[in-house]
């Protein structure tokens, strides 16, 4: 698989290994851009910019990665929901719902799912999905 493939397209599946990598490289892109936009070095619109375009990329890879355990890329779509309630306003509501809406259920939501697909092997051979996961080349 070439690295087009493993960050701009949506069929195939991939391993662990290379869904780590892809993780990595963003969560260190998005913490540099941010202590940049912090520091005032760059406005945070250009760093919300970089974000969006960092969206189709990590779409590709989880979808992938959710090809590999043998379930449907709409499963991705779990994270919506998640990143929604933790950007939600929750100080106007009680205790319970800051904690509970607004912490509790979309941490629970991204650990079960970064623990789906980061932490379990995929189906061995083929699947529904194509044939085994193929390394990413990356020269």
């Amino acid at each position: 698989m070439t690295i087009q493939q493993w960050l701009f397209s949506f069929n195939g599946r991939i391993g662990r290994r290379d869904f780590w990598i892809w993780i990595g490289v963003w969560l260190v892109a998005l913490i540099i851009l941010f202590t940049l936009a912090g520091a005032e070095i760059m406005p945070y619109s250009t760093a919300g910019f970089f974000l969006s375009g960092s969206l189709i990329p990590t779409a590709a890879v989880i979808v992938k990665r959710l090809h590999d355990r043998n379930k449907k890329g709409w499963w991705a779509l779990l994270f919506i929901p998640a990143w929604l309630l933790l950007a939600g306003n929750w100080e106007t509501f009680g205790t319970l719902a800051q904690w509970g809406l607004g912490r509790f259920i979309p941490t629970l939501i991204l650990v079960m799912v970064i623990m789906d697909l980061g932490a379990f092997v995929g189906t061995q051979g083929e699947n529904r999905f194509g044939k085994d996961t193929s390394e990413v080349k990356y020269r």
